[in-house]
C-alpha cells in the first residue's frame, strides 16, 4: 500500500505510522457539537525521517502541530527561519504559507497532526502567545509526543465519531500542554526512562511498542530496554504486561465483572490468553484470585 499525507506526496520511512480521516468523515464530525470544535484530520509519526520536507506556498487547509523527539529539522514561517532540535514544537496556522524540513546530517524524529474546528484558531493563537512565535521549546516533548500517540492510536480505529471525539482530546490535552509548557523556566526534566513509564502509565492498557516509545524518549529502542532491564528488572513490553495485571487484580477485588469482561478492560480481547498471562503472573487464575479468603 503506498502512503501519502495530506497533499498527495508519498511518504516511506521505517517504522512511520500515519492516519488520513476520510474528507466526507471530517465533514460530518465538524456538524458535531463536541468533535466540531477541534478536530484532528490527519496524523502520524516519523521516525528518523531523511530527506522529509514540505513547502506549501498557500499554507494548508488546517492547522499543524509538529514535535520534534529526536535530531533535527527546520521550519520556515512568514520570512522568518527557525531551526527545530529536540523537544521543538512548531505551530502552523492554517492557509499561511510555510515549508519545513530534516536536517541532511541528523534527520529529525516528528510527531505531527493536521487539525481543524470551531476553536481550533484560538488555540493556536494562544500557544503562539505563551511561545512567542511560531517555534518553541518544551524542556521535555515526551508527554506532548505521548498525547499525540494517542491521537494516532484513536484515529487507527476507524473513522467512527467516538474515535474522532477520542482523537480531539488528546489533542485539545496536547495543544493545552504547549501553552502550559512552552516558556517555562529552565529546570531539571524527568530522565528518559521516567517519560516512558509516565506514558505507558498513561495510555495503559494500550500496547506501546519499544521502537515507538523509545523515540518519545531521544533513545534507541535497545538503550530504552537495558534501562528497563536495569533499573526496574523487566523488559518495557514486560513492564507493560505488569501494568495490565495491576489493573486486573483492581477490577477483580473491586468489581463483579465476569472474567472475559476484565480481559477486555485490560487490553486483551481473548480471555483465555488473559487467563494464562495472569495466572502466569500471579500463580492463580483470575477466578481463583478473586475466590481467595479476604486478606491474602
Amino acid at each position: 500500500m503506498i502512503v501519502t499525507d495530506a497533499d498527495g506526496v508519498r511518504e516511506g520511512f521505517a517504522g512511520q505510522r500515519m492516519l488520513v480521516v476520510p474528507r466526507a468523515a471530517v465533514d460530518q464530525a465538524l456538524r458535531h457539537p463536541v468533535a466540531g470544535k477541534l478536530l484532528v484530520t490527519d496524523a502520524g509519526y516519523f521516525p528518523h525521517a531523511a530527506r522529509h520536507g514540505r513547502s506549501r506556498p498557500r499554507g494548508a487547509g488546517q492547522h499543524l502541530l509538529l514535535v520534534c523527539t529526536d535530531g533535527e529539522g527546520w521550519c520556515r514561517s512568514e520570512g522568518a527561519d527557525f531551526t527545530v532540535s529536540r523537544g521543538g514544537v512548531v505551530l502552523l496556522p492554517a492557509e499561511r504559507p510555510h515549508a519545513y524540513g530534516a536536517s541532511d546530517e541528523d534527520p529529525w524524529t516528528l510527531w505531527w497532526c493536521h487539525f481543524t474546528g470551531a476553536d481550533a484558531a484560538d488555540l493556536v493563537r494562544t500557544a503562539q502567545a505563551a511561545a512567542g512565535g511560531r517555534v518553541t521549546h518544551l524542556r521535555d516533548p515526551a508527554p506532548v509526543a505521548s498525547l499525540l500517540s494517542q491521537v494516532i492510536d484513536a484515529l487507527d480505529s476507524g473513522p467512527t465519531l467516538s474515535a474522532l471525539i477520542r482523537a480531539s482530546g488528546a489533542a485539545w490535552h496536547a495543544l493545552a500542554h504547549v501553552i502550559a509548557t512552552g516558556r517555562r523556566n529552565p529546570g531539571p526534566a524527568l530522565n528518559p526512562l521516567e517519560r516512558a513509564v509516565d506514558h505507558l502509565r498513561a495510555t495503559a492498557p494500550r500496547r506501546t511498542s519499544v521502537t515507538a516509545l523509545a523515540s518519545m524518549v531521544g533513545l534507541s529502542a535497545s538503550q530504552l530496554s537495558s534501562l528497563f532491564r536495569e533499573h526496574l528488572g523487566v523488559s518495557p513490553l514486560q513492564f507493560q504486561v505488569q501494568l495490565r495485571m495491576a489493573r486486573a487484580r483492581e477490577l477483580l477485588d473491586g468489581t463483579d465483572l465476569p472474567i472475559a469482561s476484565v480481559a477486555r478492560e485490560v487490553g486483551y480481547d481473548d480471555p483465555m490468553y488473559f487467563s494464562r498471562q495472569f495466572s502466569r503472573t500471579h500463580g492463580m487464575t483470575p477466578t481463583a484470585y478473586r475466590e481467595r479468603p479476604a486478606g491474602t
